[in-house]
């Protein structure tokens, strides 16, 4: 008789962010230059700009809204300092950064969550982009592309860490909701700035 595989419980709304992120998931990954032809050193500190012009007021945004649960801890998790480094590392010029103004409103738990997922999921996603780096550009932790691997081998723990967490707290359907909006707003709102700033395909 053959055994039966252990079923693993993926929390409800994890379930629900899942089915309401993918599309969008998808449709941004397939955008992101970092596997173009195109893809050089100019052009990825152009990215790395981009990328720090969304995290630096959206990390300040989740700081000061008030909404985070007071469990959480936001400051081991923050990558725009690393992104900055990283620039510099690039030769950026440190004072000439744009910030994006059209962030999800984060106005309470469930919205902070919404956008810490699609945060905390770029720094998996980064894993595979990290590689592709190395060998395109030859950049690594110590020259400019630290950010990629913010978490080092703790990535996968972290994000398990992570989604245990969203998963262990208690939220009806209307904070689900929430959680999915957020999300998906965060998704919309980072596309929208790259576009602006020109790095996408």
């Amino acid at each position: 008789m053959q055994a039966k595989a252990r079923e693993v419980h993926v929390p409800p709304v994890l379930q629900d962010l899942r089915a309401g992120t993918a599309e969008l998931h998808i449709a941004l990954e397939k955008r992101l230059p970092f596997f173009s032809d195109t893809l050089d050193l100019r052009a990825f500190e152009r990215l790395m700009r981009a990328y720090h012009g969304f995290y630096h007021p959206l990390e300040a945004a989740l700081r000061d809204s008030g909404a985070l649960p007071a469990d959480f801890d936001l400051d081991t998790r923050l990558k725009a300092p690393t992104l900055q480094r990283d620039l510099q590392a690039l030769g950026a010029n440190g004072t000439d950064f744009s910030d994006c103004r059209q962030l999800p409103v984060i106005d309470s738990a469930a919205a902070a969550l919404g956008v810490l997922y699609v945060l905390e999921g770029a720094t998996l996603g980064g894993q595979i982009l990290r590689r592709e780096i190395a060998a395109r550009l030859g950049l690594g932790a110590d020259n400019g592309a630290a950010f990629l691997d913010i978490y080092g081998a703790a990535t996968g723990r972290r994000w398990r860490d992570f989604i245990e967490y969203l998963g262990s707290r208690p939220m009806d359907t209307d904070e689900r909701e929430a959680v999915v909006a957020a999300a998906h707003t965060t998704f919309s709102c980072f596309e929208r700035w790259l576009e602006s700033q020109e790095v996408l395909v």
